[in-house]
Protein backbone atom coordinates (compact mmCIF):
# COMPACT_ATOMS: atom_id res chain seq x y z
CA UNK A 1 0.00 0.00 0.00
CA UNK A 2 1.42 3.37 -1.05
CA UNK A 3 1.83 5.82 1.78
CA UNK A 4 0.04 9.13 1.17
CA UNK A 5 2.46 12.05 1.01
CA UNK A 6 1.78 14.69 3.64
CA UNK A 7 1.04 18.14 2.25
CA UNK A 8 2.61 21.32 3.64
CA UNK A 9 -0.11 23.49 5.20
CA UNK A 10 0.18 27.13 4.11
CA UNK A 11 -1.42 30.20 5.65
CA UNK A 12 -1.37 33.30 3.44
CA UNK A 13 -1.42 36.57 5.35
CA UNK A 14 -2.43 39.52 3.19
CA UNK A 15 -4.72 37.36 1.09
CA UNK A 16 -6.70 40.28 -0.35
CA UNK A 17 -3.63 41.88 -1.90
CA UNK A 18 -2.36 41.15 -5.41
CA UNK A 19 0.61 39.10 -4.19
CA UNK A 20 -1.49 37.10 -1.75
CA UNK A 21 -3.98 36.23 -4.49
CA UNK A 22 -1.23 35.23 -6.92
CA UNK A 23 0.48 33.03 -4.31
CA UNK A 24 -2.82 31.28 -3.64
CA UNK A 25 -3.20 30.67 -7.37
CA UNK A 26 0.31 29.23 -7.68
CA UNK A 27 -0.32 26.81 -4.80
CA UNK A 28 -3.67 25.77 -6.25
CA UNK A 29 -2.29 25.19 -9.76
CA UNK A 30 0.84 23.29 -8.70
CA UNK A 31 -0.20 20.44 -6.38
CA UNK A 32 2.98 18.58 -7.34
CA UNK A 33 4.92 21.02 -5.15
CA UNK A 34 3.30 19.42 -2.11
CA UNK A 35 1.70 22.55 -0.61
CA UNK A 36 -1.93 23.22 0.20
CA UNK A 37 -3.63 26.47 1.18
CA UNK A 38 -5.49 25.94 4.44
CA UNK A 39 -6.08 29.55 5.46
CA UNK A 40 -6.19 32.91 3.66
CA UNK A 41 -6.53 35.88 5.97
CA UNK A 42 -5.82 39.55 6.60
CA UNK A 43 -4.93 41.28 9.84
CA UNK A 44 -7.63 40.91 12.47
CA UNK A 45 -9.31 37.97 10.78
CA UNK A 46 -9.42 34.57 12.50
CA UNK A 47 -6.85 31.85 11.85
CA UNK A 48 -8.99 29.18 10.18
CA UNK A 49 -6.66 26.23 10.79
CA UNK A 50 -5.15 24.33 13.71
CA UNK A 51 -2.03 22.97 12.02
CA UNK A 52 0.06 25.44 10.03
CA UNK A 53 3.47 24.56 8.61
CA UNK A 54 4.39 27.90 7.06
CA UNK A 55 2.97 31.42 6.88
CA UNK A 56 3.58 33.55 3.79
CA UNK A 57 3.13 37.24 4.53
CA UNK A 58 2.79 39.96 1.90
CA UNK A 59 0.73 42.59 3.67
CA UNK A 60 1.64 45.77 5.57
CA UNK A 61 4.09 46.24 8.47
CA UNK A 62 1.34 45.80 11.10
CA UNK A 63 0.10 42.75 9.22
CA UNK A 64 3.61 41.26 9.25
CA UNK A 65 3.76 41.72 13.02
CA UNK A 66 0.41 39.96 13.30
CA UNK A 67 1.64 37.10 11.11
CA UNK A 68 4.83 36.73 13.17
CA UNK A 69 2.76 36.51 16.37
CA UNK A 70 0.69 33.71 14.82
CA UNK A 71 3.82 31.88 13.62
CA UNK A 72 5.20 31.96 17.15
CA UNK A 73 1.92 30.62 18.54
CA UNK A 74 1.72 27.86 15.92
CA UNK A 75 5.47 27.17 16.11
CA UNK A 76 5.67 27.23 12.33
CA UNK A 77 7.95 28.78 9.72
CA UNK A 78 7.22 32.25 8.34
CA UNK A 79 8.24 33.99 5.11
CA UNK A 80 7.90 37.78 5.25
CA UNK A 81 7.97 39.70 1.99
CA UNK A 82 6.39 42.85 3.37
CA UNK A 83 8.62 45.90 2.92
CA UNK A 84 9.32 49.00 5.04
CA UNK A 85 9.30 47.10 8.34
CA UNK A 86 10.09 49.13 11.48
CA UNK A 87 13.72 48.69 12.55
CA UNK A 88 12.81 47.20 15.93
CA UNK A 89 10.54 44.57 14.36
CA UNK A 90 13.16 43.67 11.75
CA UNK A 91 15.69 43.24 14.57
CA UNK A 92 13.20 40.92 16.28
CA UNK A 93 12.94 38.79 13.14
CA UNK A 94 16.73 38.59 12.81
CA UNK A 95 17.12 37.51 16.42
CA UNK A 96 14.51 34.74 16.23
CA UNK A 97 15.78 31.36 17.50
CA UNK A 98 12.59 29.29 17.97
CA UNK A 99 11.11 29.12 14.45
CA UNK A 100 12.50 29.43 10.90
CA UNK A 101 12.11 33.02 9.65
CA UNK A 102 12.80 34.17 6.09
CA UNK A 103 12.83 37.83 5.10
CA UNK A 104 13.56 39.49 1.80
CA UNK A 105 12.30 42.64 0.13
CA UNK A 106 12.34 40.63 -3.09
CA UNK A 107 12.20 36.84 -3.38
CA UNK A 108 13.40 36.74 -6.98
CA UNK A 109 16.63 34.79 -7.51
CA UNK A 110 17.33 37.10 -10.46
CA UNK A 111 17.14 40.20 -8.27
CA UNK A 112 19.53 38.57 -5.80
CA UNK A 113 21.97 37.87 -8.65
CA UNK A 114 21.50 41.42 -9.94
CA UNK A 115 22.51 42.80 -6.55
CA UNK A 116 25.74 40.79 -6.66
CA UNK A 117 26.47 42.06 -10.18
CA UNK A 118 25.90 45.67 -9.08
CA UNK A 119 28.25 45.21 -6.13
CA UNK A 120 30.93 43.65 -8.34
CA UNK A 121 30.61 46.41 -10.95
CA UNK A 122 30.87 49.27 -8.46
CA UNK A 123 33.90 47.71 -6.80
CA UNK A 124 35.79 47.16 -10.07
CA UNK A 125 36.39 50.86 -10.64
CA UNK A 126 35.45 53.87 -8.50
CA UNK A 127 35.71 56.49 -11.25
CA UNK A 128 32.11 56.26 -12.47
CA UNK A 129 29.29 58.50 -11.30
CA UNK A 130 26.54 56.26 -9.99
CA UNK A 131 22.78 56.71 -10.27
CA UNK A 132 19.82 54.38 -9.67
CA UNK A 133 16.30 54.22 -11.02
CA UNK A 134 13.32 52.02 -10.23
CA UNK A 135 10.01 51.79 -12.12
CA UNK A 136 6.89 50.12 -10.72
CA UNK A 137 3.16 50.04 -11.36
CA UNK A 138 1.01 52.97 -10.27
CA UNK A 139 -0.55 50.96 -7.41
CA UNK A 140 2.73 50.62 -5.50
CA UNK A 141 2.59 52.69 -2.34
CA UNK A 142 6.23 52.87 -1.22
CA UNK A 143 8.84 54.91 -3.09
CA UNK A 144 11.62 53.99 -3.31
CA UNK A 145 10.55 50.37 -3.25
CA UNK A 146 11.93 47.91 -0.73
CA UNK A 147 13.87 46.19 -3.53
CA UNK A 148 15.42 49.48 -4.63
CA UNK A 149 16.49 50.21 -1.06
CA UNK A 150 18.02 46.75 -0.70
CA UNK A 151 19.99 47.15 -3.94
CA UNK A 152 21.10 50.62 -2.87
CA UNK A 153 22.31 49.33 0.49
CA UNK A 154 24.43 46.68 -1.27
CA UNK A 155 26.44 49.40 -3.05
CA UNK A 156 26.11 52.07 -0.32
CA UNK A 157 24.00 54.33 -2.54
CA UNK A 158 21.84 56.98 -0.76
CA UNK A 159 18.12 56.11 -0.75
CA UNK A 160 17.13 59.73 -1.31
CA UNK A 161 18.97 59.79 -4.64
CA UNK A 162 17.04 56.87 -6.14
CA UNK A 163 14.76 57.99 -8.96
CA UNK A 164 11.34 56.36 -8.43
CA UNK A 165 8.87 56.25 -11.31
CA UNK A 166 5.32 54.84 -11.28
CA UNK A 167 3.98 53.83 -14.69
CA UNK A 168 1.01 51.70 -15.78
CA UNK A 169 1.22 48.07 -14.65
CA UNK A 170 5.02 47.66 -14.71
CA UNK A 171 5.94 44.70 -12.44
CA UNK A 172 9.36 46.13 -11.62
CA UNK A 173 12.44 47.51 -13.38
CA UNK A 174 15.61 48.35 -11.44
CA UNK A 175 18.63 49.97 -13.06
CA UNK A 176 22.10 51.02 -12.03
CA UNK A 177 23.89 53.56 -14.22
CA UNK A 178 27.68 54.05 -14.20
CA UNK A 179 28.50 57.23 -16.05
CA UNK A 180 31.46 59.34 -17.21
CA UNK A 181 31.61 62.13 -19.83
CA UNK A 182 32.80 59.49 -22.32
CA UNK A 183 30.71 56.37 -21.66
CA UNK A 184 27.75 54.96 -19.80
CA UNK A 185 27.22 51.45 -18.43
CA UNK A 186 23.65 50.35 -17.66
CA UNK A 187 22.80 47.29 -15.56
CA UNK A 188 19.08 46.44 -15.45
CA UNK A 189 16.83 43.78 -13.98
CA UNK A 190 13.32 43.68 -15.42
CA UNK A 191 10.56 41.50 -14.05
CA UNK A 192 8.31 40.46 -16.94
CA UNK A 193 5.41 39.24 -14.81
CA UNK A 194 4.44 39.75 -11.18
CA UNK A 195 3.80 35.99 -11.02
CA UNK A 196 7.60 35.65 -10.85
CA UNK A 197 7.54 36.82 -7.23
CA UNK A 198 4.58 34.60 -6.29
CA UNK A 199 6.22 31.49 -7.71
CA UNK A 200 9.52 32.29 -5.99
CA UNK A 201 7.74 32.88 -2.67
CA UNK A 202 6.09 29.46 -2.87
CA UNK A 203 9.39 27.70 -3.62
CA UNK A 204 11.19 29.52 -0.81
CA UNK A 205 8.35 28.80 1.63
CA UNK A 206 8.55 25.09 0.85
CA UNK A 207 12.33 25.15 1.41
CA UNK A 208 11.89 27.08 4.67
CA UNK A 209 9.83 24.29 6.22
CA UNK A 210 12.92 22.05 6.04
CA UNK A 211 15.22 24.50 7.82
CA UNK A 212 16.21 24.74 11.46
CA UNK A 213 14.96 27.67 13.60
CA UNK A 214 16.75 30.93 12.84
CA UNK A 215 16.83 33.81 10.38
CA UNK A 216 17.29 33.29 6.62
CA UNK A 217 17.54 35.42 3.48
CA UNK A 218 17.95 34.96 -0.27
CA UNK A 219 21.66 34.20 0.11
CA UNK A 220 20.83 31.18 2.30
CA UNK A 221 18.19 29.91 -0.12
CA UNK A 222 20.42 30.24 -3.19
CA UNK A 223 23.40 28.60 -1.47
CA UNK A 224 21.47 25.57 -0.21
CA UNK A 225 19.50 24.97 -3.43
CA UNK A 226 22.37 25.56 -5.86
CA UNK A 227 22.96 22.49 -8.01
Amino acid sequence: MTKKKLMINVLINGSKGKMGAMIAEVIKNNPHLGLQLICARDMGEPVCADKVDVIIDFSLPDGAKDAFRIAKEKKCAILVGTTNLPADFFAQLKAEKEIPVFYSTNVSIGVYMFGLLCKYATELYKGYEQSMQEIHHIHKLDAPSGTAKTLASIINFPYEKIESLREGEVPGIHSLFLDTPYEKITLTHEAKKRALFAESAVLVAKWLTTQKPGFYGMEDYVKTTRS
